[in-house]
């Protein structure tokens, strides 16, 4: 299934992570992508990426205030919706973003459709519901990463006929992992992210001091908080294993060790990938996308910073390695089957096509 117009796409900025996915998405437009993408602020340290398929256009990205009152306007872009002439347009969903109702009304006013995407968007209380109503009913359709992101959208009053979910993912459809060898000795755990504050680093090497089983405990990433880990594992747990920071390929040995993955904290693309290797997880709750990833049949999901809670799911998970493996094959499945970027591309050329 193809969109046989031209789409144009506004990022705030290009992750290199969404990079396969913009591609993909090109692939399917027929009359070809246009991307417009801004750099982030140094303090995101945020890793960019470049396109092959997808034409990308860098946006002038001009960074307003920080923190709660964070705005961003994006220098050029009615310019460069003339430059490119596009049937449809597709928004990142977020009102601090101050460009994006010129680029609406441009569009609309050369009767042209332009789609919103974005995480949901949580009900305010007084004012602010009305502010984000507004915002989001501007727009023809809307693209949710996840369920929960859908019901927020209609919760403001958006129609349900015109929400489509596409499951947020940065991976291919993987192929079968190979069979993991049966655990003999002790179970090994594995975390792969950035190691921020936000991660709780921290609870996962208390809780590993605190399981009878002993369990290996490898740490992929890197971070400001990694010096500060370190020390404190030599303190609590000093078997723990800090590998620094690995991309790609280099990832692959580490989920092939692992019985499970652990990601104390919130946020972390991580989690697809480890259940693209066949194996189950535990999450905190965060944003919506763990909700139709992480599944009883998979995982566990937990309350975000509820030590407590953490450590009963690991003690929890395991307590039968046999139920385990079969936990990871369903992860498997689930990024086989339904959440993976092809699945996602699909969604949006439905989205676009109904427009």
């Amino acid at each position: 299934m193809n969109f046989k117009g031209k789409l144009a796409l506004q990022q705030r900025v290009l992750p290199s992570y969404r990079v396969p996915f913009f591609d993909l998405l090109a692939n399917h437009c027929e009359g070809g992508m246009n991307l417009f993408a801004g750099l982030p602020r140094p303090v995101e340290m945020i890793a960019g990426g470049k396109t092959k398929v997808a034409k990308l256009t860098q946006a002038n990205n001009i960074h307003l205030f920080g923190g709660a009152f964070y705005l961003c306007y994006q220098q050029g872009f009615v310019n460069w919706l003339e430059e490119t002439n596009p049937n449809a347009l597709i928004v990142e969903a977020n009102p601090r973003y101050l460009a994006t109702p010129a680029a609406v009304k441009w569009m609309h006013a050369r009767g042209r459709k332009v789609i919103g995407w974005g995480l949901g968007s949580p009900s305010p209380s007084g004012r602010g519901v009305g502010v984000r109503s507004h915002f989001i009913n501007q727009f023809d359709a809307m693209l949710a990463y996840s369920q929960r992101g859908a019901e927020e959208y209609a919760a403001l009053g958006f129609p349900r006929e015109k929400i489509f979910v596409a499951h947020n993912s940065v991976s291919p459809a993987p192929e079968r992992p190979d069979d993991r060898p049966q655990t003999v000795d002790r179970a090994t755990l594995l975390f792969v992210g950035r190691l921020q504050a936000r991660k709780r680093i921290d609870s996962l090497l208390r809780a590993c001091a605190e399981l009878r089983t002993n369990p290996r405990l490898i740490i992929v990433g890197d971070g400001p908080e990694r010096l500060a880990m370190e020390t404190l594992a030599k303190e609590i747990y000093p078997s723990a294993e800090f590998i620094g920071a690995k991309h790609g390929t280099e990832l692959k040995p580490y989920f092939a060790q692992a019985d499970l993955f652990v990601l104390p904290g919130t946020g972390g693309l991580a989690v697809q990938e480890a259940m693209s290797h066949g194996l189950p997880v535990i999450v905190a709750k965060g944003d919506g996308t763990q909700d139709d990833l992480v599944r009883k049949g998979n995982g566990w999901q937990i309350p975000p910073e509820d030590y407590a809670a953490l450590l009963a799911a690991m003690n929890n998970a395991l307590s039968d390695m046999a139920r385990l493996r079969e936990m990871g094959k369903e992860s498997f499945r689930i990024v086989a089957e339904e959440i993976n970027i092809q699945t996602m591309a699909d969604v949006f050329v439905e989205a676009l096509n109904s427009v």
